[in-house]
This record gives C-alpha cells, sequence and structure tokens, in this order.
C-alpha cells in the first residue's frame, strides 16, 4: 500500500467515525443546551451560577486526576491488537485500569476535603456545601477512561454515539421534571449526577462486552507479571498526558471557577453560557480528533513513518478550519438570538463572550490534529510543555484582566492564548518533522514497481 493510498484510507476511516459520532453528538448539544436552559429558567441567574460552579469543581477535578487512560490503551495497546497477542494487550488493559481506580479514590477524596472545608474559596455558601459534596461523588465515574479507548481501538464509534445521547437523555428528562416541579437546585444535580452515572455503566458494559467477543480477555488475571512489562516509558507517557489535559482544563472549568471567585456567581454562569453554545458550535469539527487518536497510532504502530501521519493531519487541519470558519459566521449572524431564544433575556450579555469564545474554538480546530500527532509520534511531553508554558502565562494574567474587565476580559485573552496554543503545536510538529525526515515508509518503498 502507498502513502498516498494508506493516507486516503485512513482519512475516510476518520471521516467515516466522525460521521457516526456526529448523529450522537448533535443530539447531545441540542439536549445539553435544552436541559442548561430548564436550568436556567428554573434557578435563575444567581442559583443557577451556583450549581455552574459546583459542576465545573467537578468536572476540574475529574479531569485533573484522570490519567487519560484511553491515550494509554491506544498508544501501547494498538501494535499487540493488531499483532495477536492478547497477553500482551491484557497487560496494558491491567496497567490502564490501575490508572482509572487510582484517579478516582484520589478525586473523591479531594472533592470532598475542598467542597466541606474550604467551599467558601469557590465562592459557595455553608448551606450549598453539602450538595456540592455528594455531587462531586460523580467524580468517579468520570475518571474511568479505558473503556473509551477499547471502543475507540476496536472502532466502536456507535457505542460512543449512543452513549453521548444516553447521558443528554437522562439529564434533560431530569431537568424537565425539575422544571415541571420548579424543584430546588439539589434537585437539579442529582440529575446531572445521574447522566454521568448512566453514561459510565453502558460504556463500561459495551466495552467489556465487545472484548469479550474479540476474546482479548480470556483467562485476564490481575496479576501477570510487572504492571507495565513491556511497555516501556508506560508511567513517564501517562502522567504526560495526564498534566497534558490537566493544563488543558484551565481554558475551561478553571476560567470558570475563577470568575466565580472573583466576580460572583452570575458572572460565571453567563460565561458558562456562553462557553456552552461555543462548544456546541465547534463540537462537529471537533468530533476529528476522537477518530483520529486510532488512525494516527495505527499508522505508526504500522511502520512507524511519518509522511503518512503528516499528510492526514494537514488535511483534517484544513477540514477542521473551513468548517470552524463557516461556523464562526453563522456564531455572528444568529448566536445572539439563539441565546435568547434559549435562555431568556437575562443571559444576554452572554452573547458577547459567546463570540470570543467561538473564536478561540476556531483556532483550536485549526490546530486540531497537532497535539494527537505529536503524541502518536511519543512526543507527549512536547506537547506537554507548550499547554504549560501558555497556561502559566494565562492564569498568571487571568485574575487581574477578570477583576478590572469581567468575564469579556477572560473571552479576549483566551483568544491569545489559543493563538499562542495553535502555534507552539505547530511549531512542535514542524520541528519533529525537520529532524526526522522520511521520505517514504518501508511498507510504501516495497509497493513501488
Amino acid at each position: 500500500m502507498t502513502v498516498a493510498v494508506e493516507t486516503k484510507a485512513a482519512l475516510h476511516r476518520v471521516l467515516s467515525n466522525a460521521a457516526v459520532l456526529l448523529g450522537g453528538r448533535v443530539a447531545n448539544a441540542l439536549m445539553g443546551l435544552a436541559a442548561i436552559s430548564l436550568t436556567a429558567r428554573t434557578l435563575g441567574l444567581g442559583g443557577f451560577g451556583v450549581l455552574i460552579l459546583i459542576h465545573a469543581f467537578a468536572q476540574f477535578l475529574g479531569e485533573t486526576v484522570k490519567f487519560q487512560s484511553w491515550q494509554t490503551v491506544l498508544h501501547y495497546g494498538a501494535k499487540p491488537l493488531a499483532e495477536g497477542r492478547p497477553a500482551d494487550f491484557q497487560r496494558v488493559l491491567r496497567f490502564t485500569l490501575a490508572l482509572d481506580l487510582i484517579g478516582a479514590i484520589v478525586g473523591v477524596a479531594a472533592g470532598l476535603v475542598v467542597t466541606l472545608w474550604f467551599g467558601d474559596r469557590l465562592g459557595l455558601t455553608p448551606g450549598d456545601q453539602p450538595a456540592a459534596a455528594l455531587y462531586v461523588l460523580s467524580v468517579a465515574f468520570m475518571v474511568s477512561a479505558t473503556p473509551l479507548g477499547l471502543l475507540r481501538l476496536l472502532d466502536r464509534f456507535d457505542v460512543l454515539a449512543r452513549q453521548t445521547v444516553l447521558v443528554a437523555l437522562v439529564r434533560l428528562i431530569g431537568c424537565g421534571v425539575g422544571f415541571a416541579i420548579q424543584a430546588p437546585m439539589e434537585v437539579f444535580l442529582f440529575f446531572w449526577a445521574a447522566g454521568v452515572v448512566a453514561g459510565f455503566v453502558y460504556v463500561a458494559w459495551a466495552a467489556w462486552s465487545e472484548v469479550d467477543r474479540r476474546a482479548l480477555i480470556r483467562a485476564f488475571a490481575w496479576r501477570g507479571g510487572g504492571l507495565t512489562e513491556g511497555m516501556p516509558g508506560a508511567w513517564r507517557f501517562a502522567w504526560s498526558t495526564n498534566l497534558s489535559a490537566t493544563v488543558e482544563v484551565a481554558f475551561t472549568h478553571v476560567i470558570t471557577l475563577a470568575i466565580g471567585a472573583l466576580v460572583g456567581p452570575a458572572q460565571a454562569a453567563l460565561w458558562r453560557i456562553g462557553r456552552q453554545v461555543a462548544d456546541a458550535i465547534a463540537k462537529p469539527a471537533r468530533l476529528l480528533t476522537a477518530s483520529l487518536y486510532p488512525e494516527l497510532a495505527r499508522l505508526h504502530a504500522g511502520d512507524g513513518g511519518s509522511v503518512s501521519m503528516w499528510r492526514l493531519a494537514r488535511v483534517v487541519a484544513v477540514l477542521a478550519g473551513a468548517l470552524g470558519l463557516v461556523l464562526m459566521l453563522l456564531t455572528l449572524g444568529g448566536g445572539e438570538w439563539l441565546l435568547g431564544l434559549a435562555m431568556g433575556p437575562q443571559f444576554a450579555p452572554a452573547a458577547t463572550l459567546m463570540t470570543w469564545q467561538v473564536g478561540a474554538a476556531v483556532i483550536g480546530l485549526v490546530a486540531l490534529p497537532f497535539e494527537p500527532m505529536l503524541v502518536s509520534l511519543g512526543r507527549a511531553e512536547t506537547a506537554l510543555w507548550v499547554r504549560l508554558a501558555v497556561c502559566v502565562v494565562y492564569l498568571a494574567a487571568l485574575a487581574p484582566v477578570v477583576t478590572r474587565f469581567g468575564a469579556l476580559g477572560a473571552a479576549v485573552t483566551l483568544v491569545i492564548a489559543s493563538a499562542a496554543m495553535a502555534l507552539g503545536m505547530f511549531w512542535c510538529v514542524l520541528h519533529n518533522r525537520r529532524n526526522h525526515p522520511q521520505g517514504v515508509t518501508a511498507t510504501a518503498q516495497k509497493a513501488r514497481p
């Protein structure tokens, strides 16, 4: 198979898998916006702001302690799976499941300590802290990423599409009940957590059923040699991907928490509303990331060459960027109308924030394939250092900017930070390509006449 044919086949799988996910994510986005609308209309700006702070803290905690074990499954599991080595594949699963368990224990323990003893630092009142403590129990179901990695590696993106619909549906039904009875915040928190639990149970069951059907876990045992035997650099890789994802959280949940702590829950609610709409608008293009990782892992595991990987990344960047620009134009034309229709007039100030947030998301879409490519090439630490550098500068500027300009200041600086992140990742990919040039892969050379 030539490099061009190999790249075309991989791109076809990327787009096909993204298309499978698209239906689920569109439904998820629409139902998610409906659930937020019902919650916001019931609780009002202040009450919704408190709920958002609790939810943002739980998600921040989940992303911080999560080892991104799905990336480890792809990175170390693709080759033994392709070569028919189930024992080595099971060793990868033992390691990633151990990572998930560690993350769940640490996350729940840290969440209980912070919400019960330091909740006031998050902008929560003493009356809000017990509900927040109960909500952080859902972190245990947020950190398990091994099932996601298995389903992506085995091309079961249809399951992931159904999972997103299930989560949103459970949350929407619950919020509908809460809206009908004008329930207090605690009821809405319960149904938001119920969606997380339902999604986890479904994905875990589906992943286990799939690997069992393929006879990949026969004679599986928790003990069997060293935890990372045959996986050179596994702990280093796990920590790098964990820290990289943790740094990325600074551009989502940390900003919400900082705005709530500095200028109050109401501003945090406006920020979160704008971000929710921006994420929903940009989500179709971001679906390419989920399907891109396994294809890059397969290309790298197959021959280690970079030509096919580079071509695939370049095409995906162009496609995602073009789609992002279209979505940006749609936001400018109808974003404010959509926001007013969904949330009500008291949330109208979020429209300006949303425009800046969509701009930041579009920049991220253009740079979408760069980090997956670095991770697939074993350069996860490089991606981490880029994120860390940008994050440190951004967080250093966040407090004074928010204090002076409010949430709008955070939105403008987010665009600047996203541009810096994109340029940094792009430079690292180019630098790696120059240092490791490979005109053609061994496979492509053999295929030539």
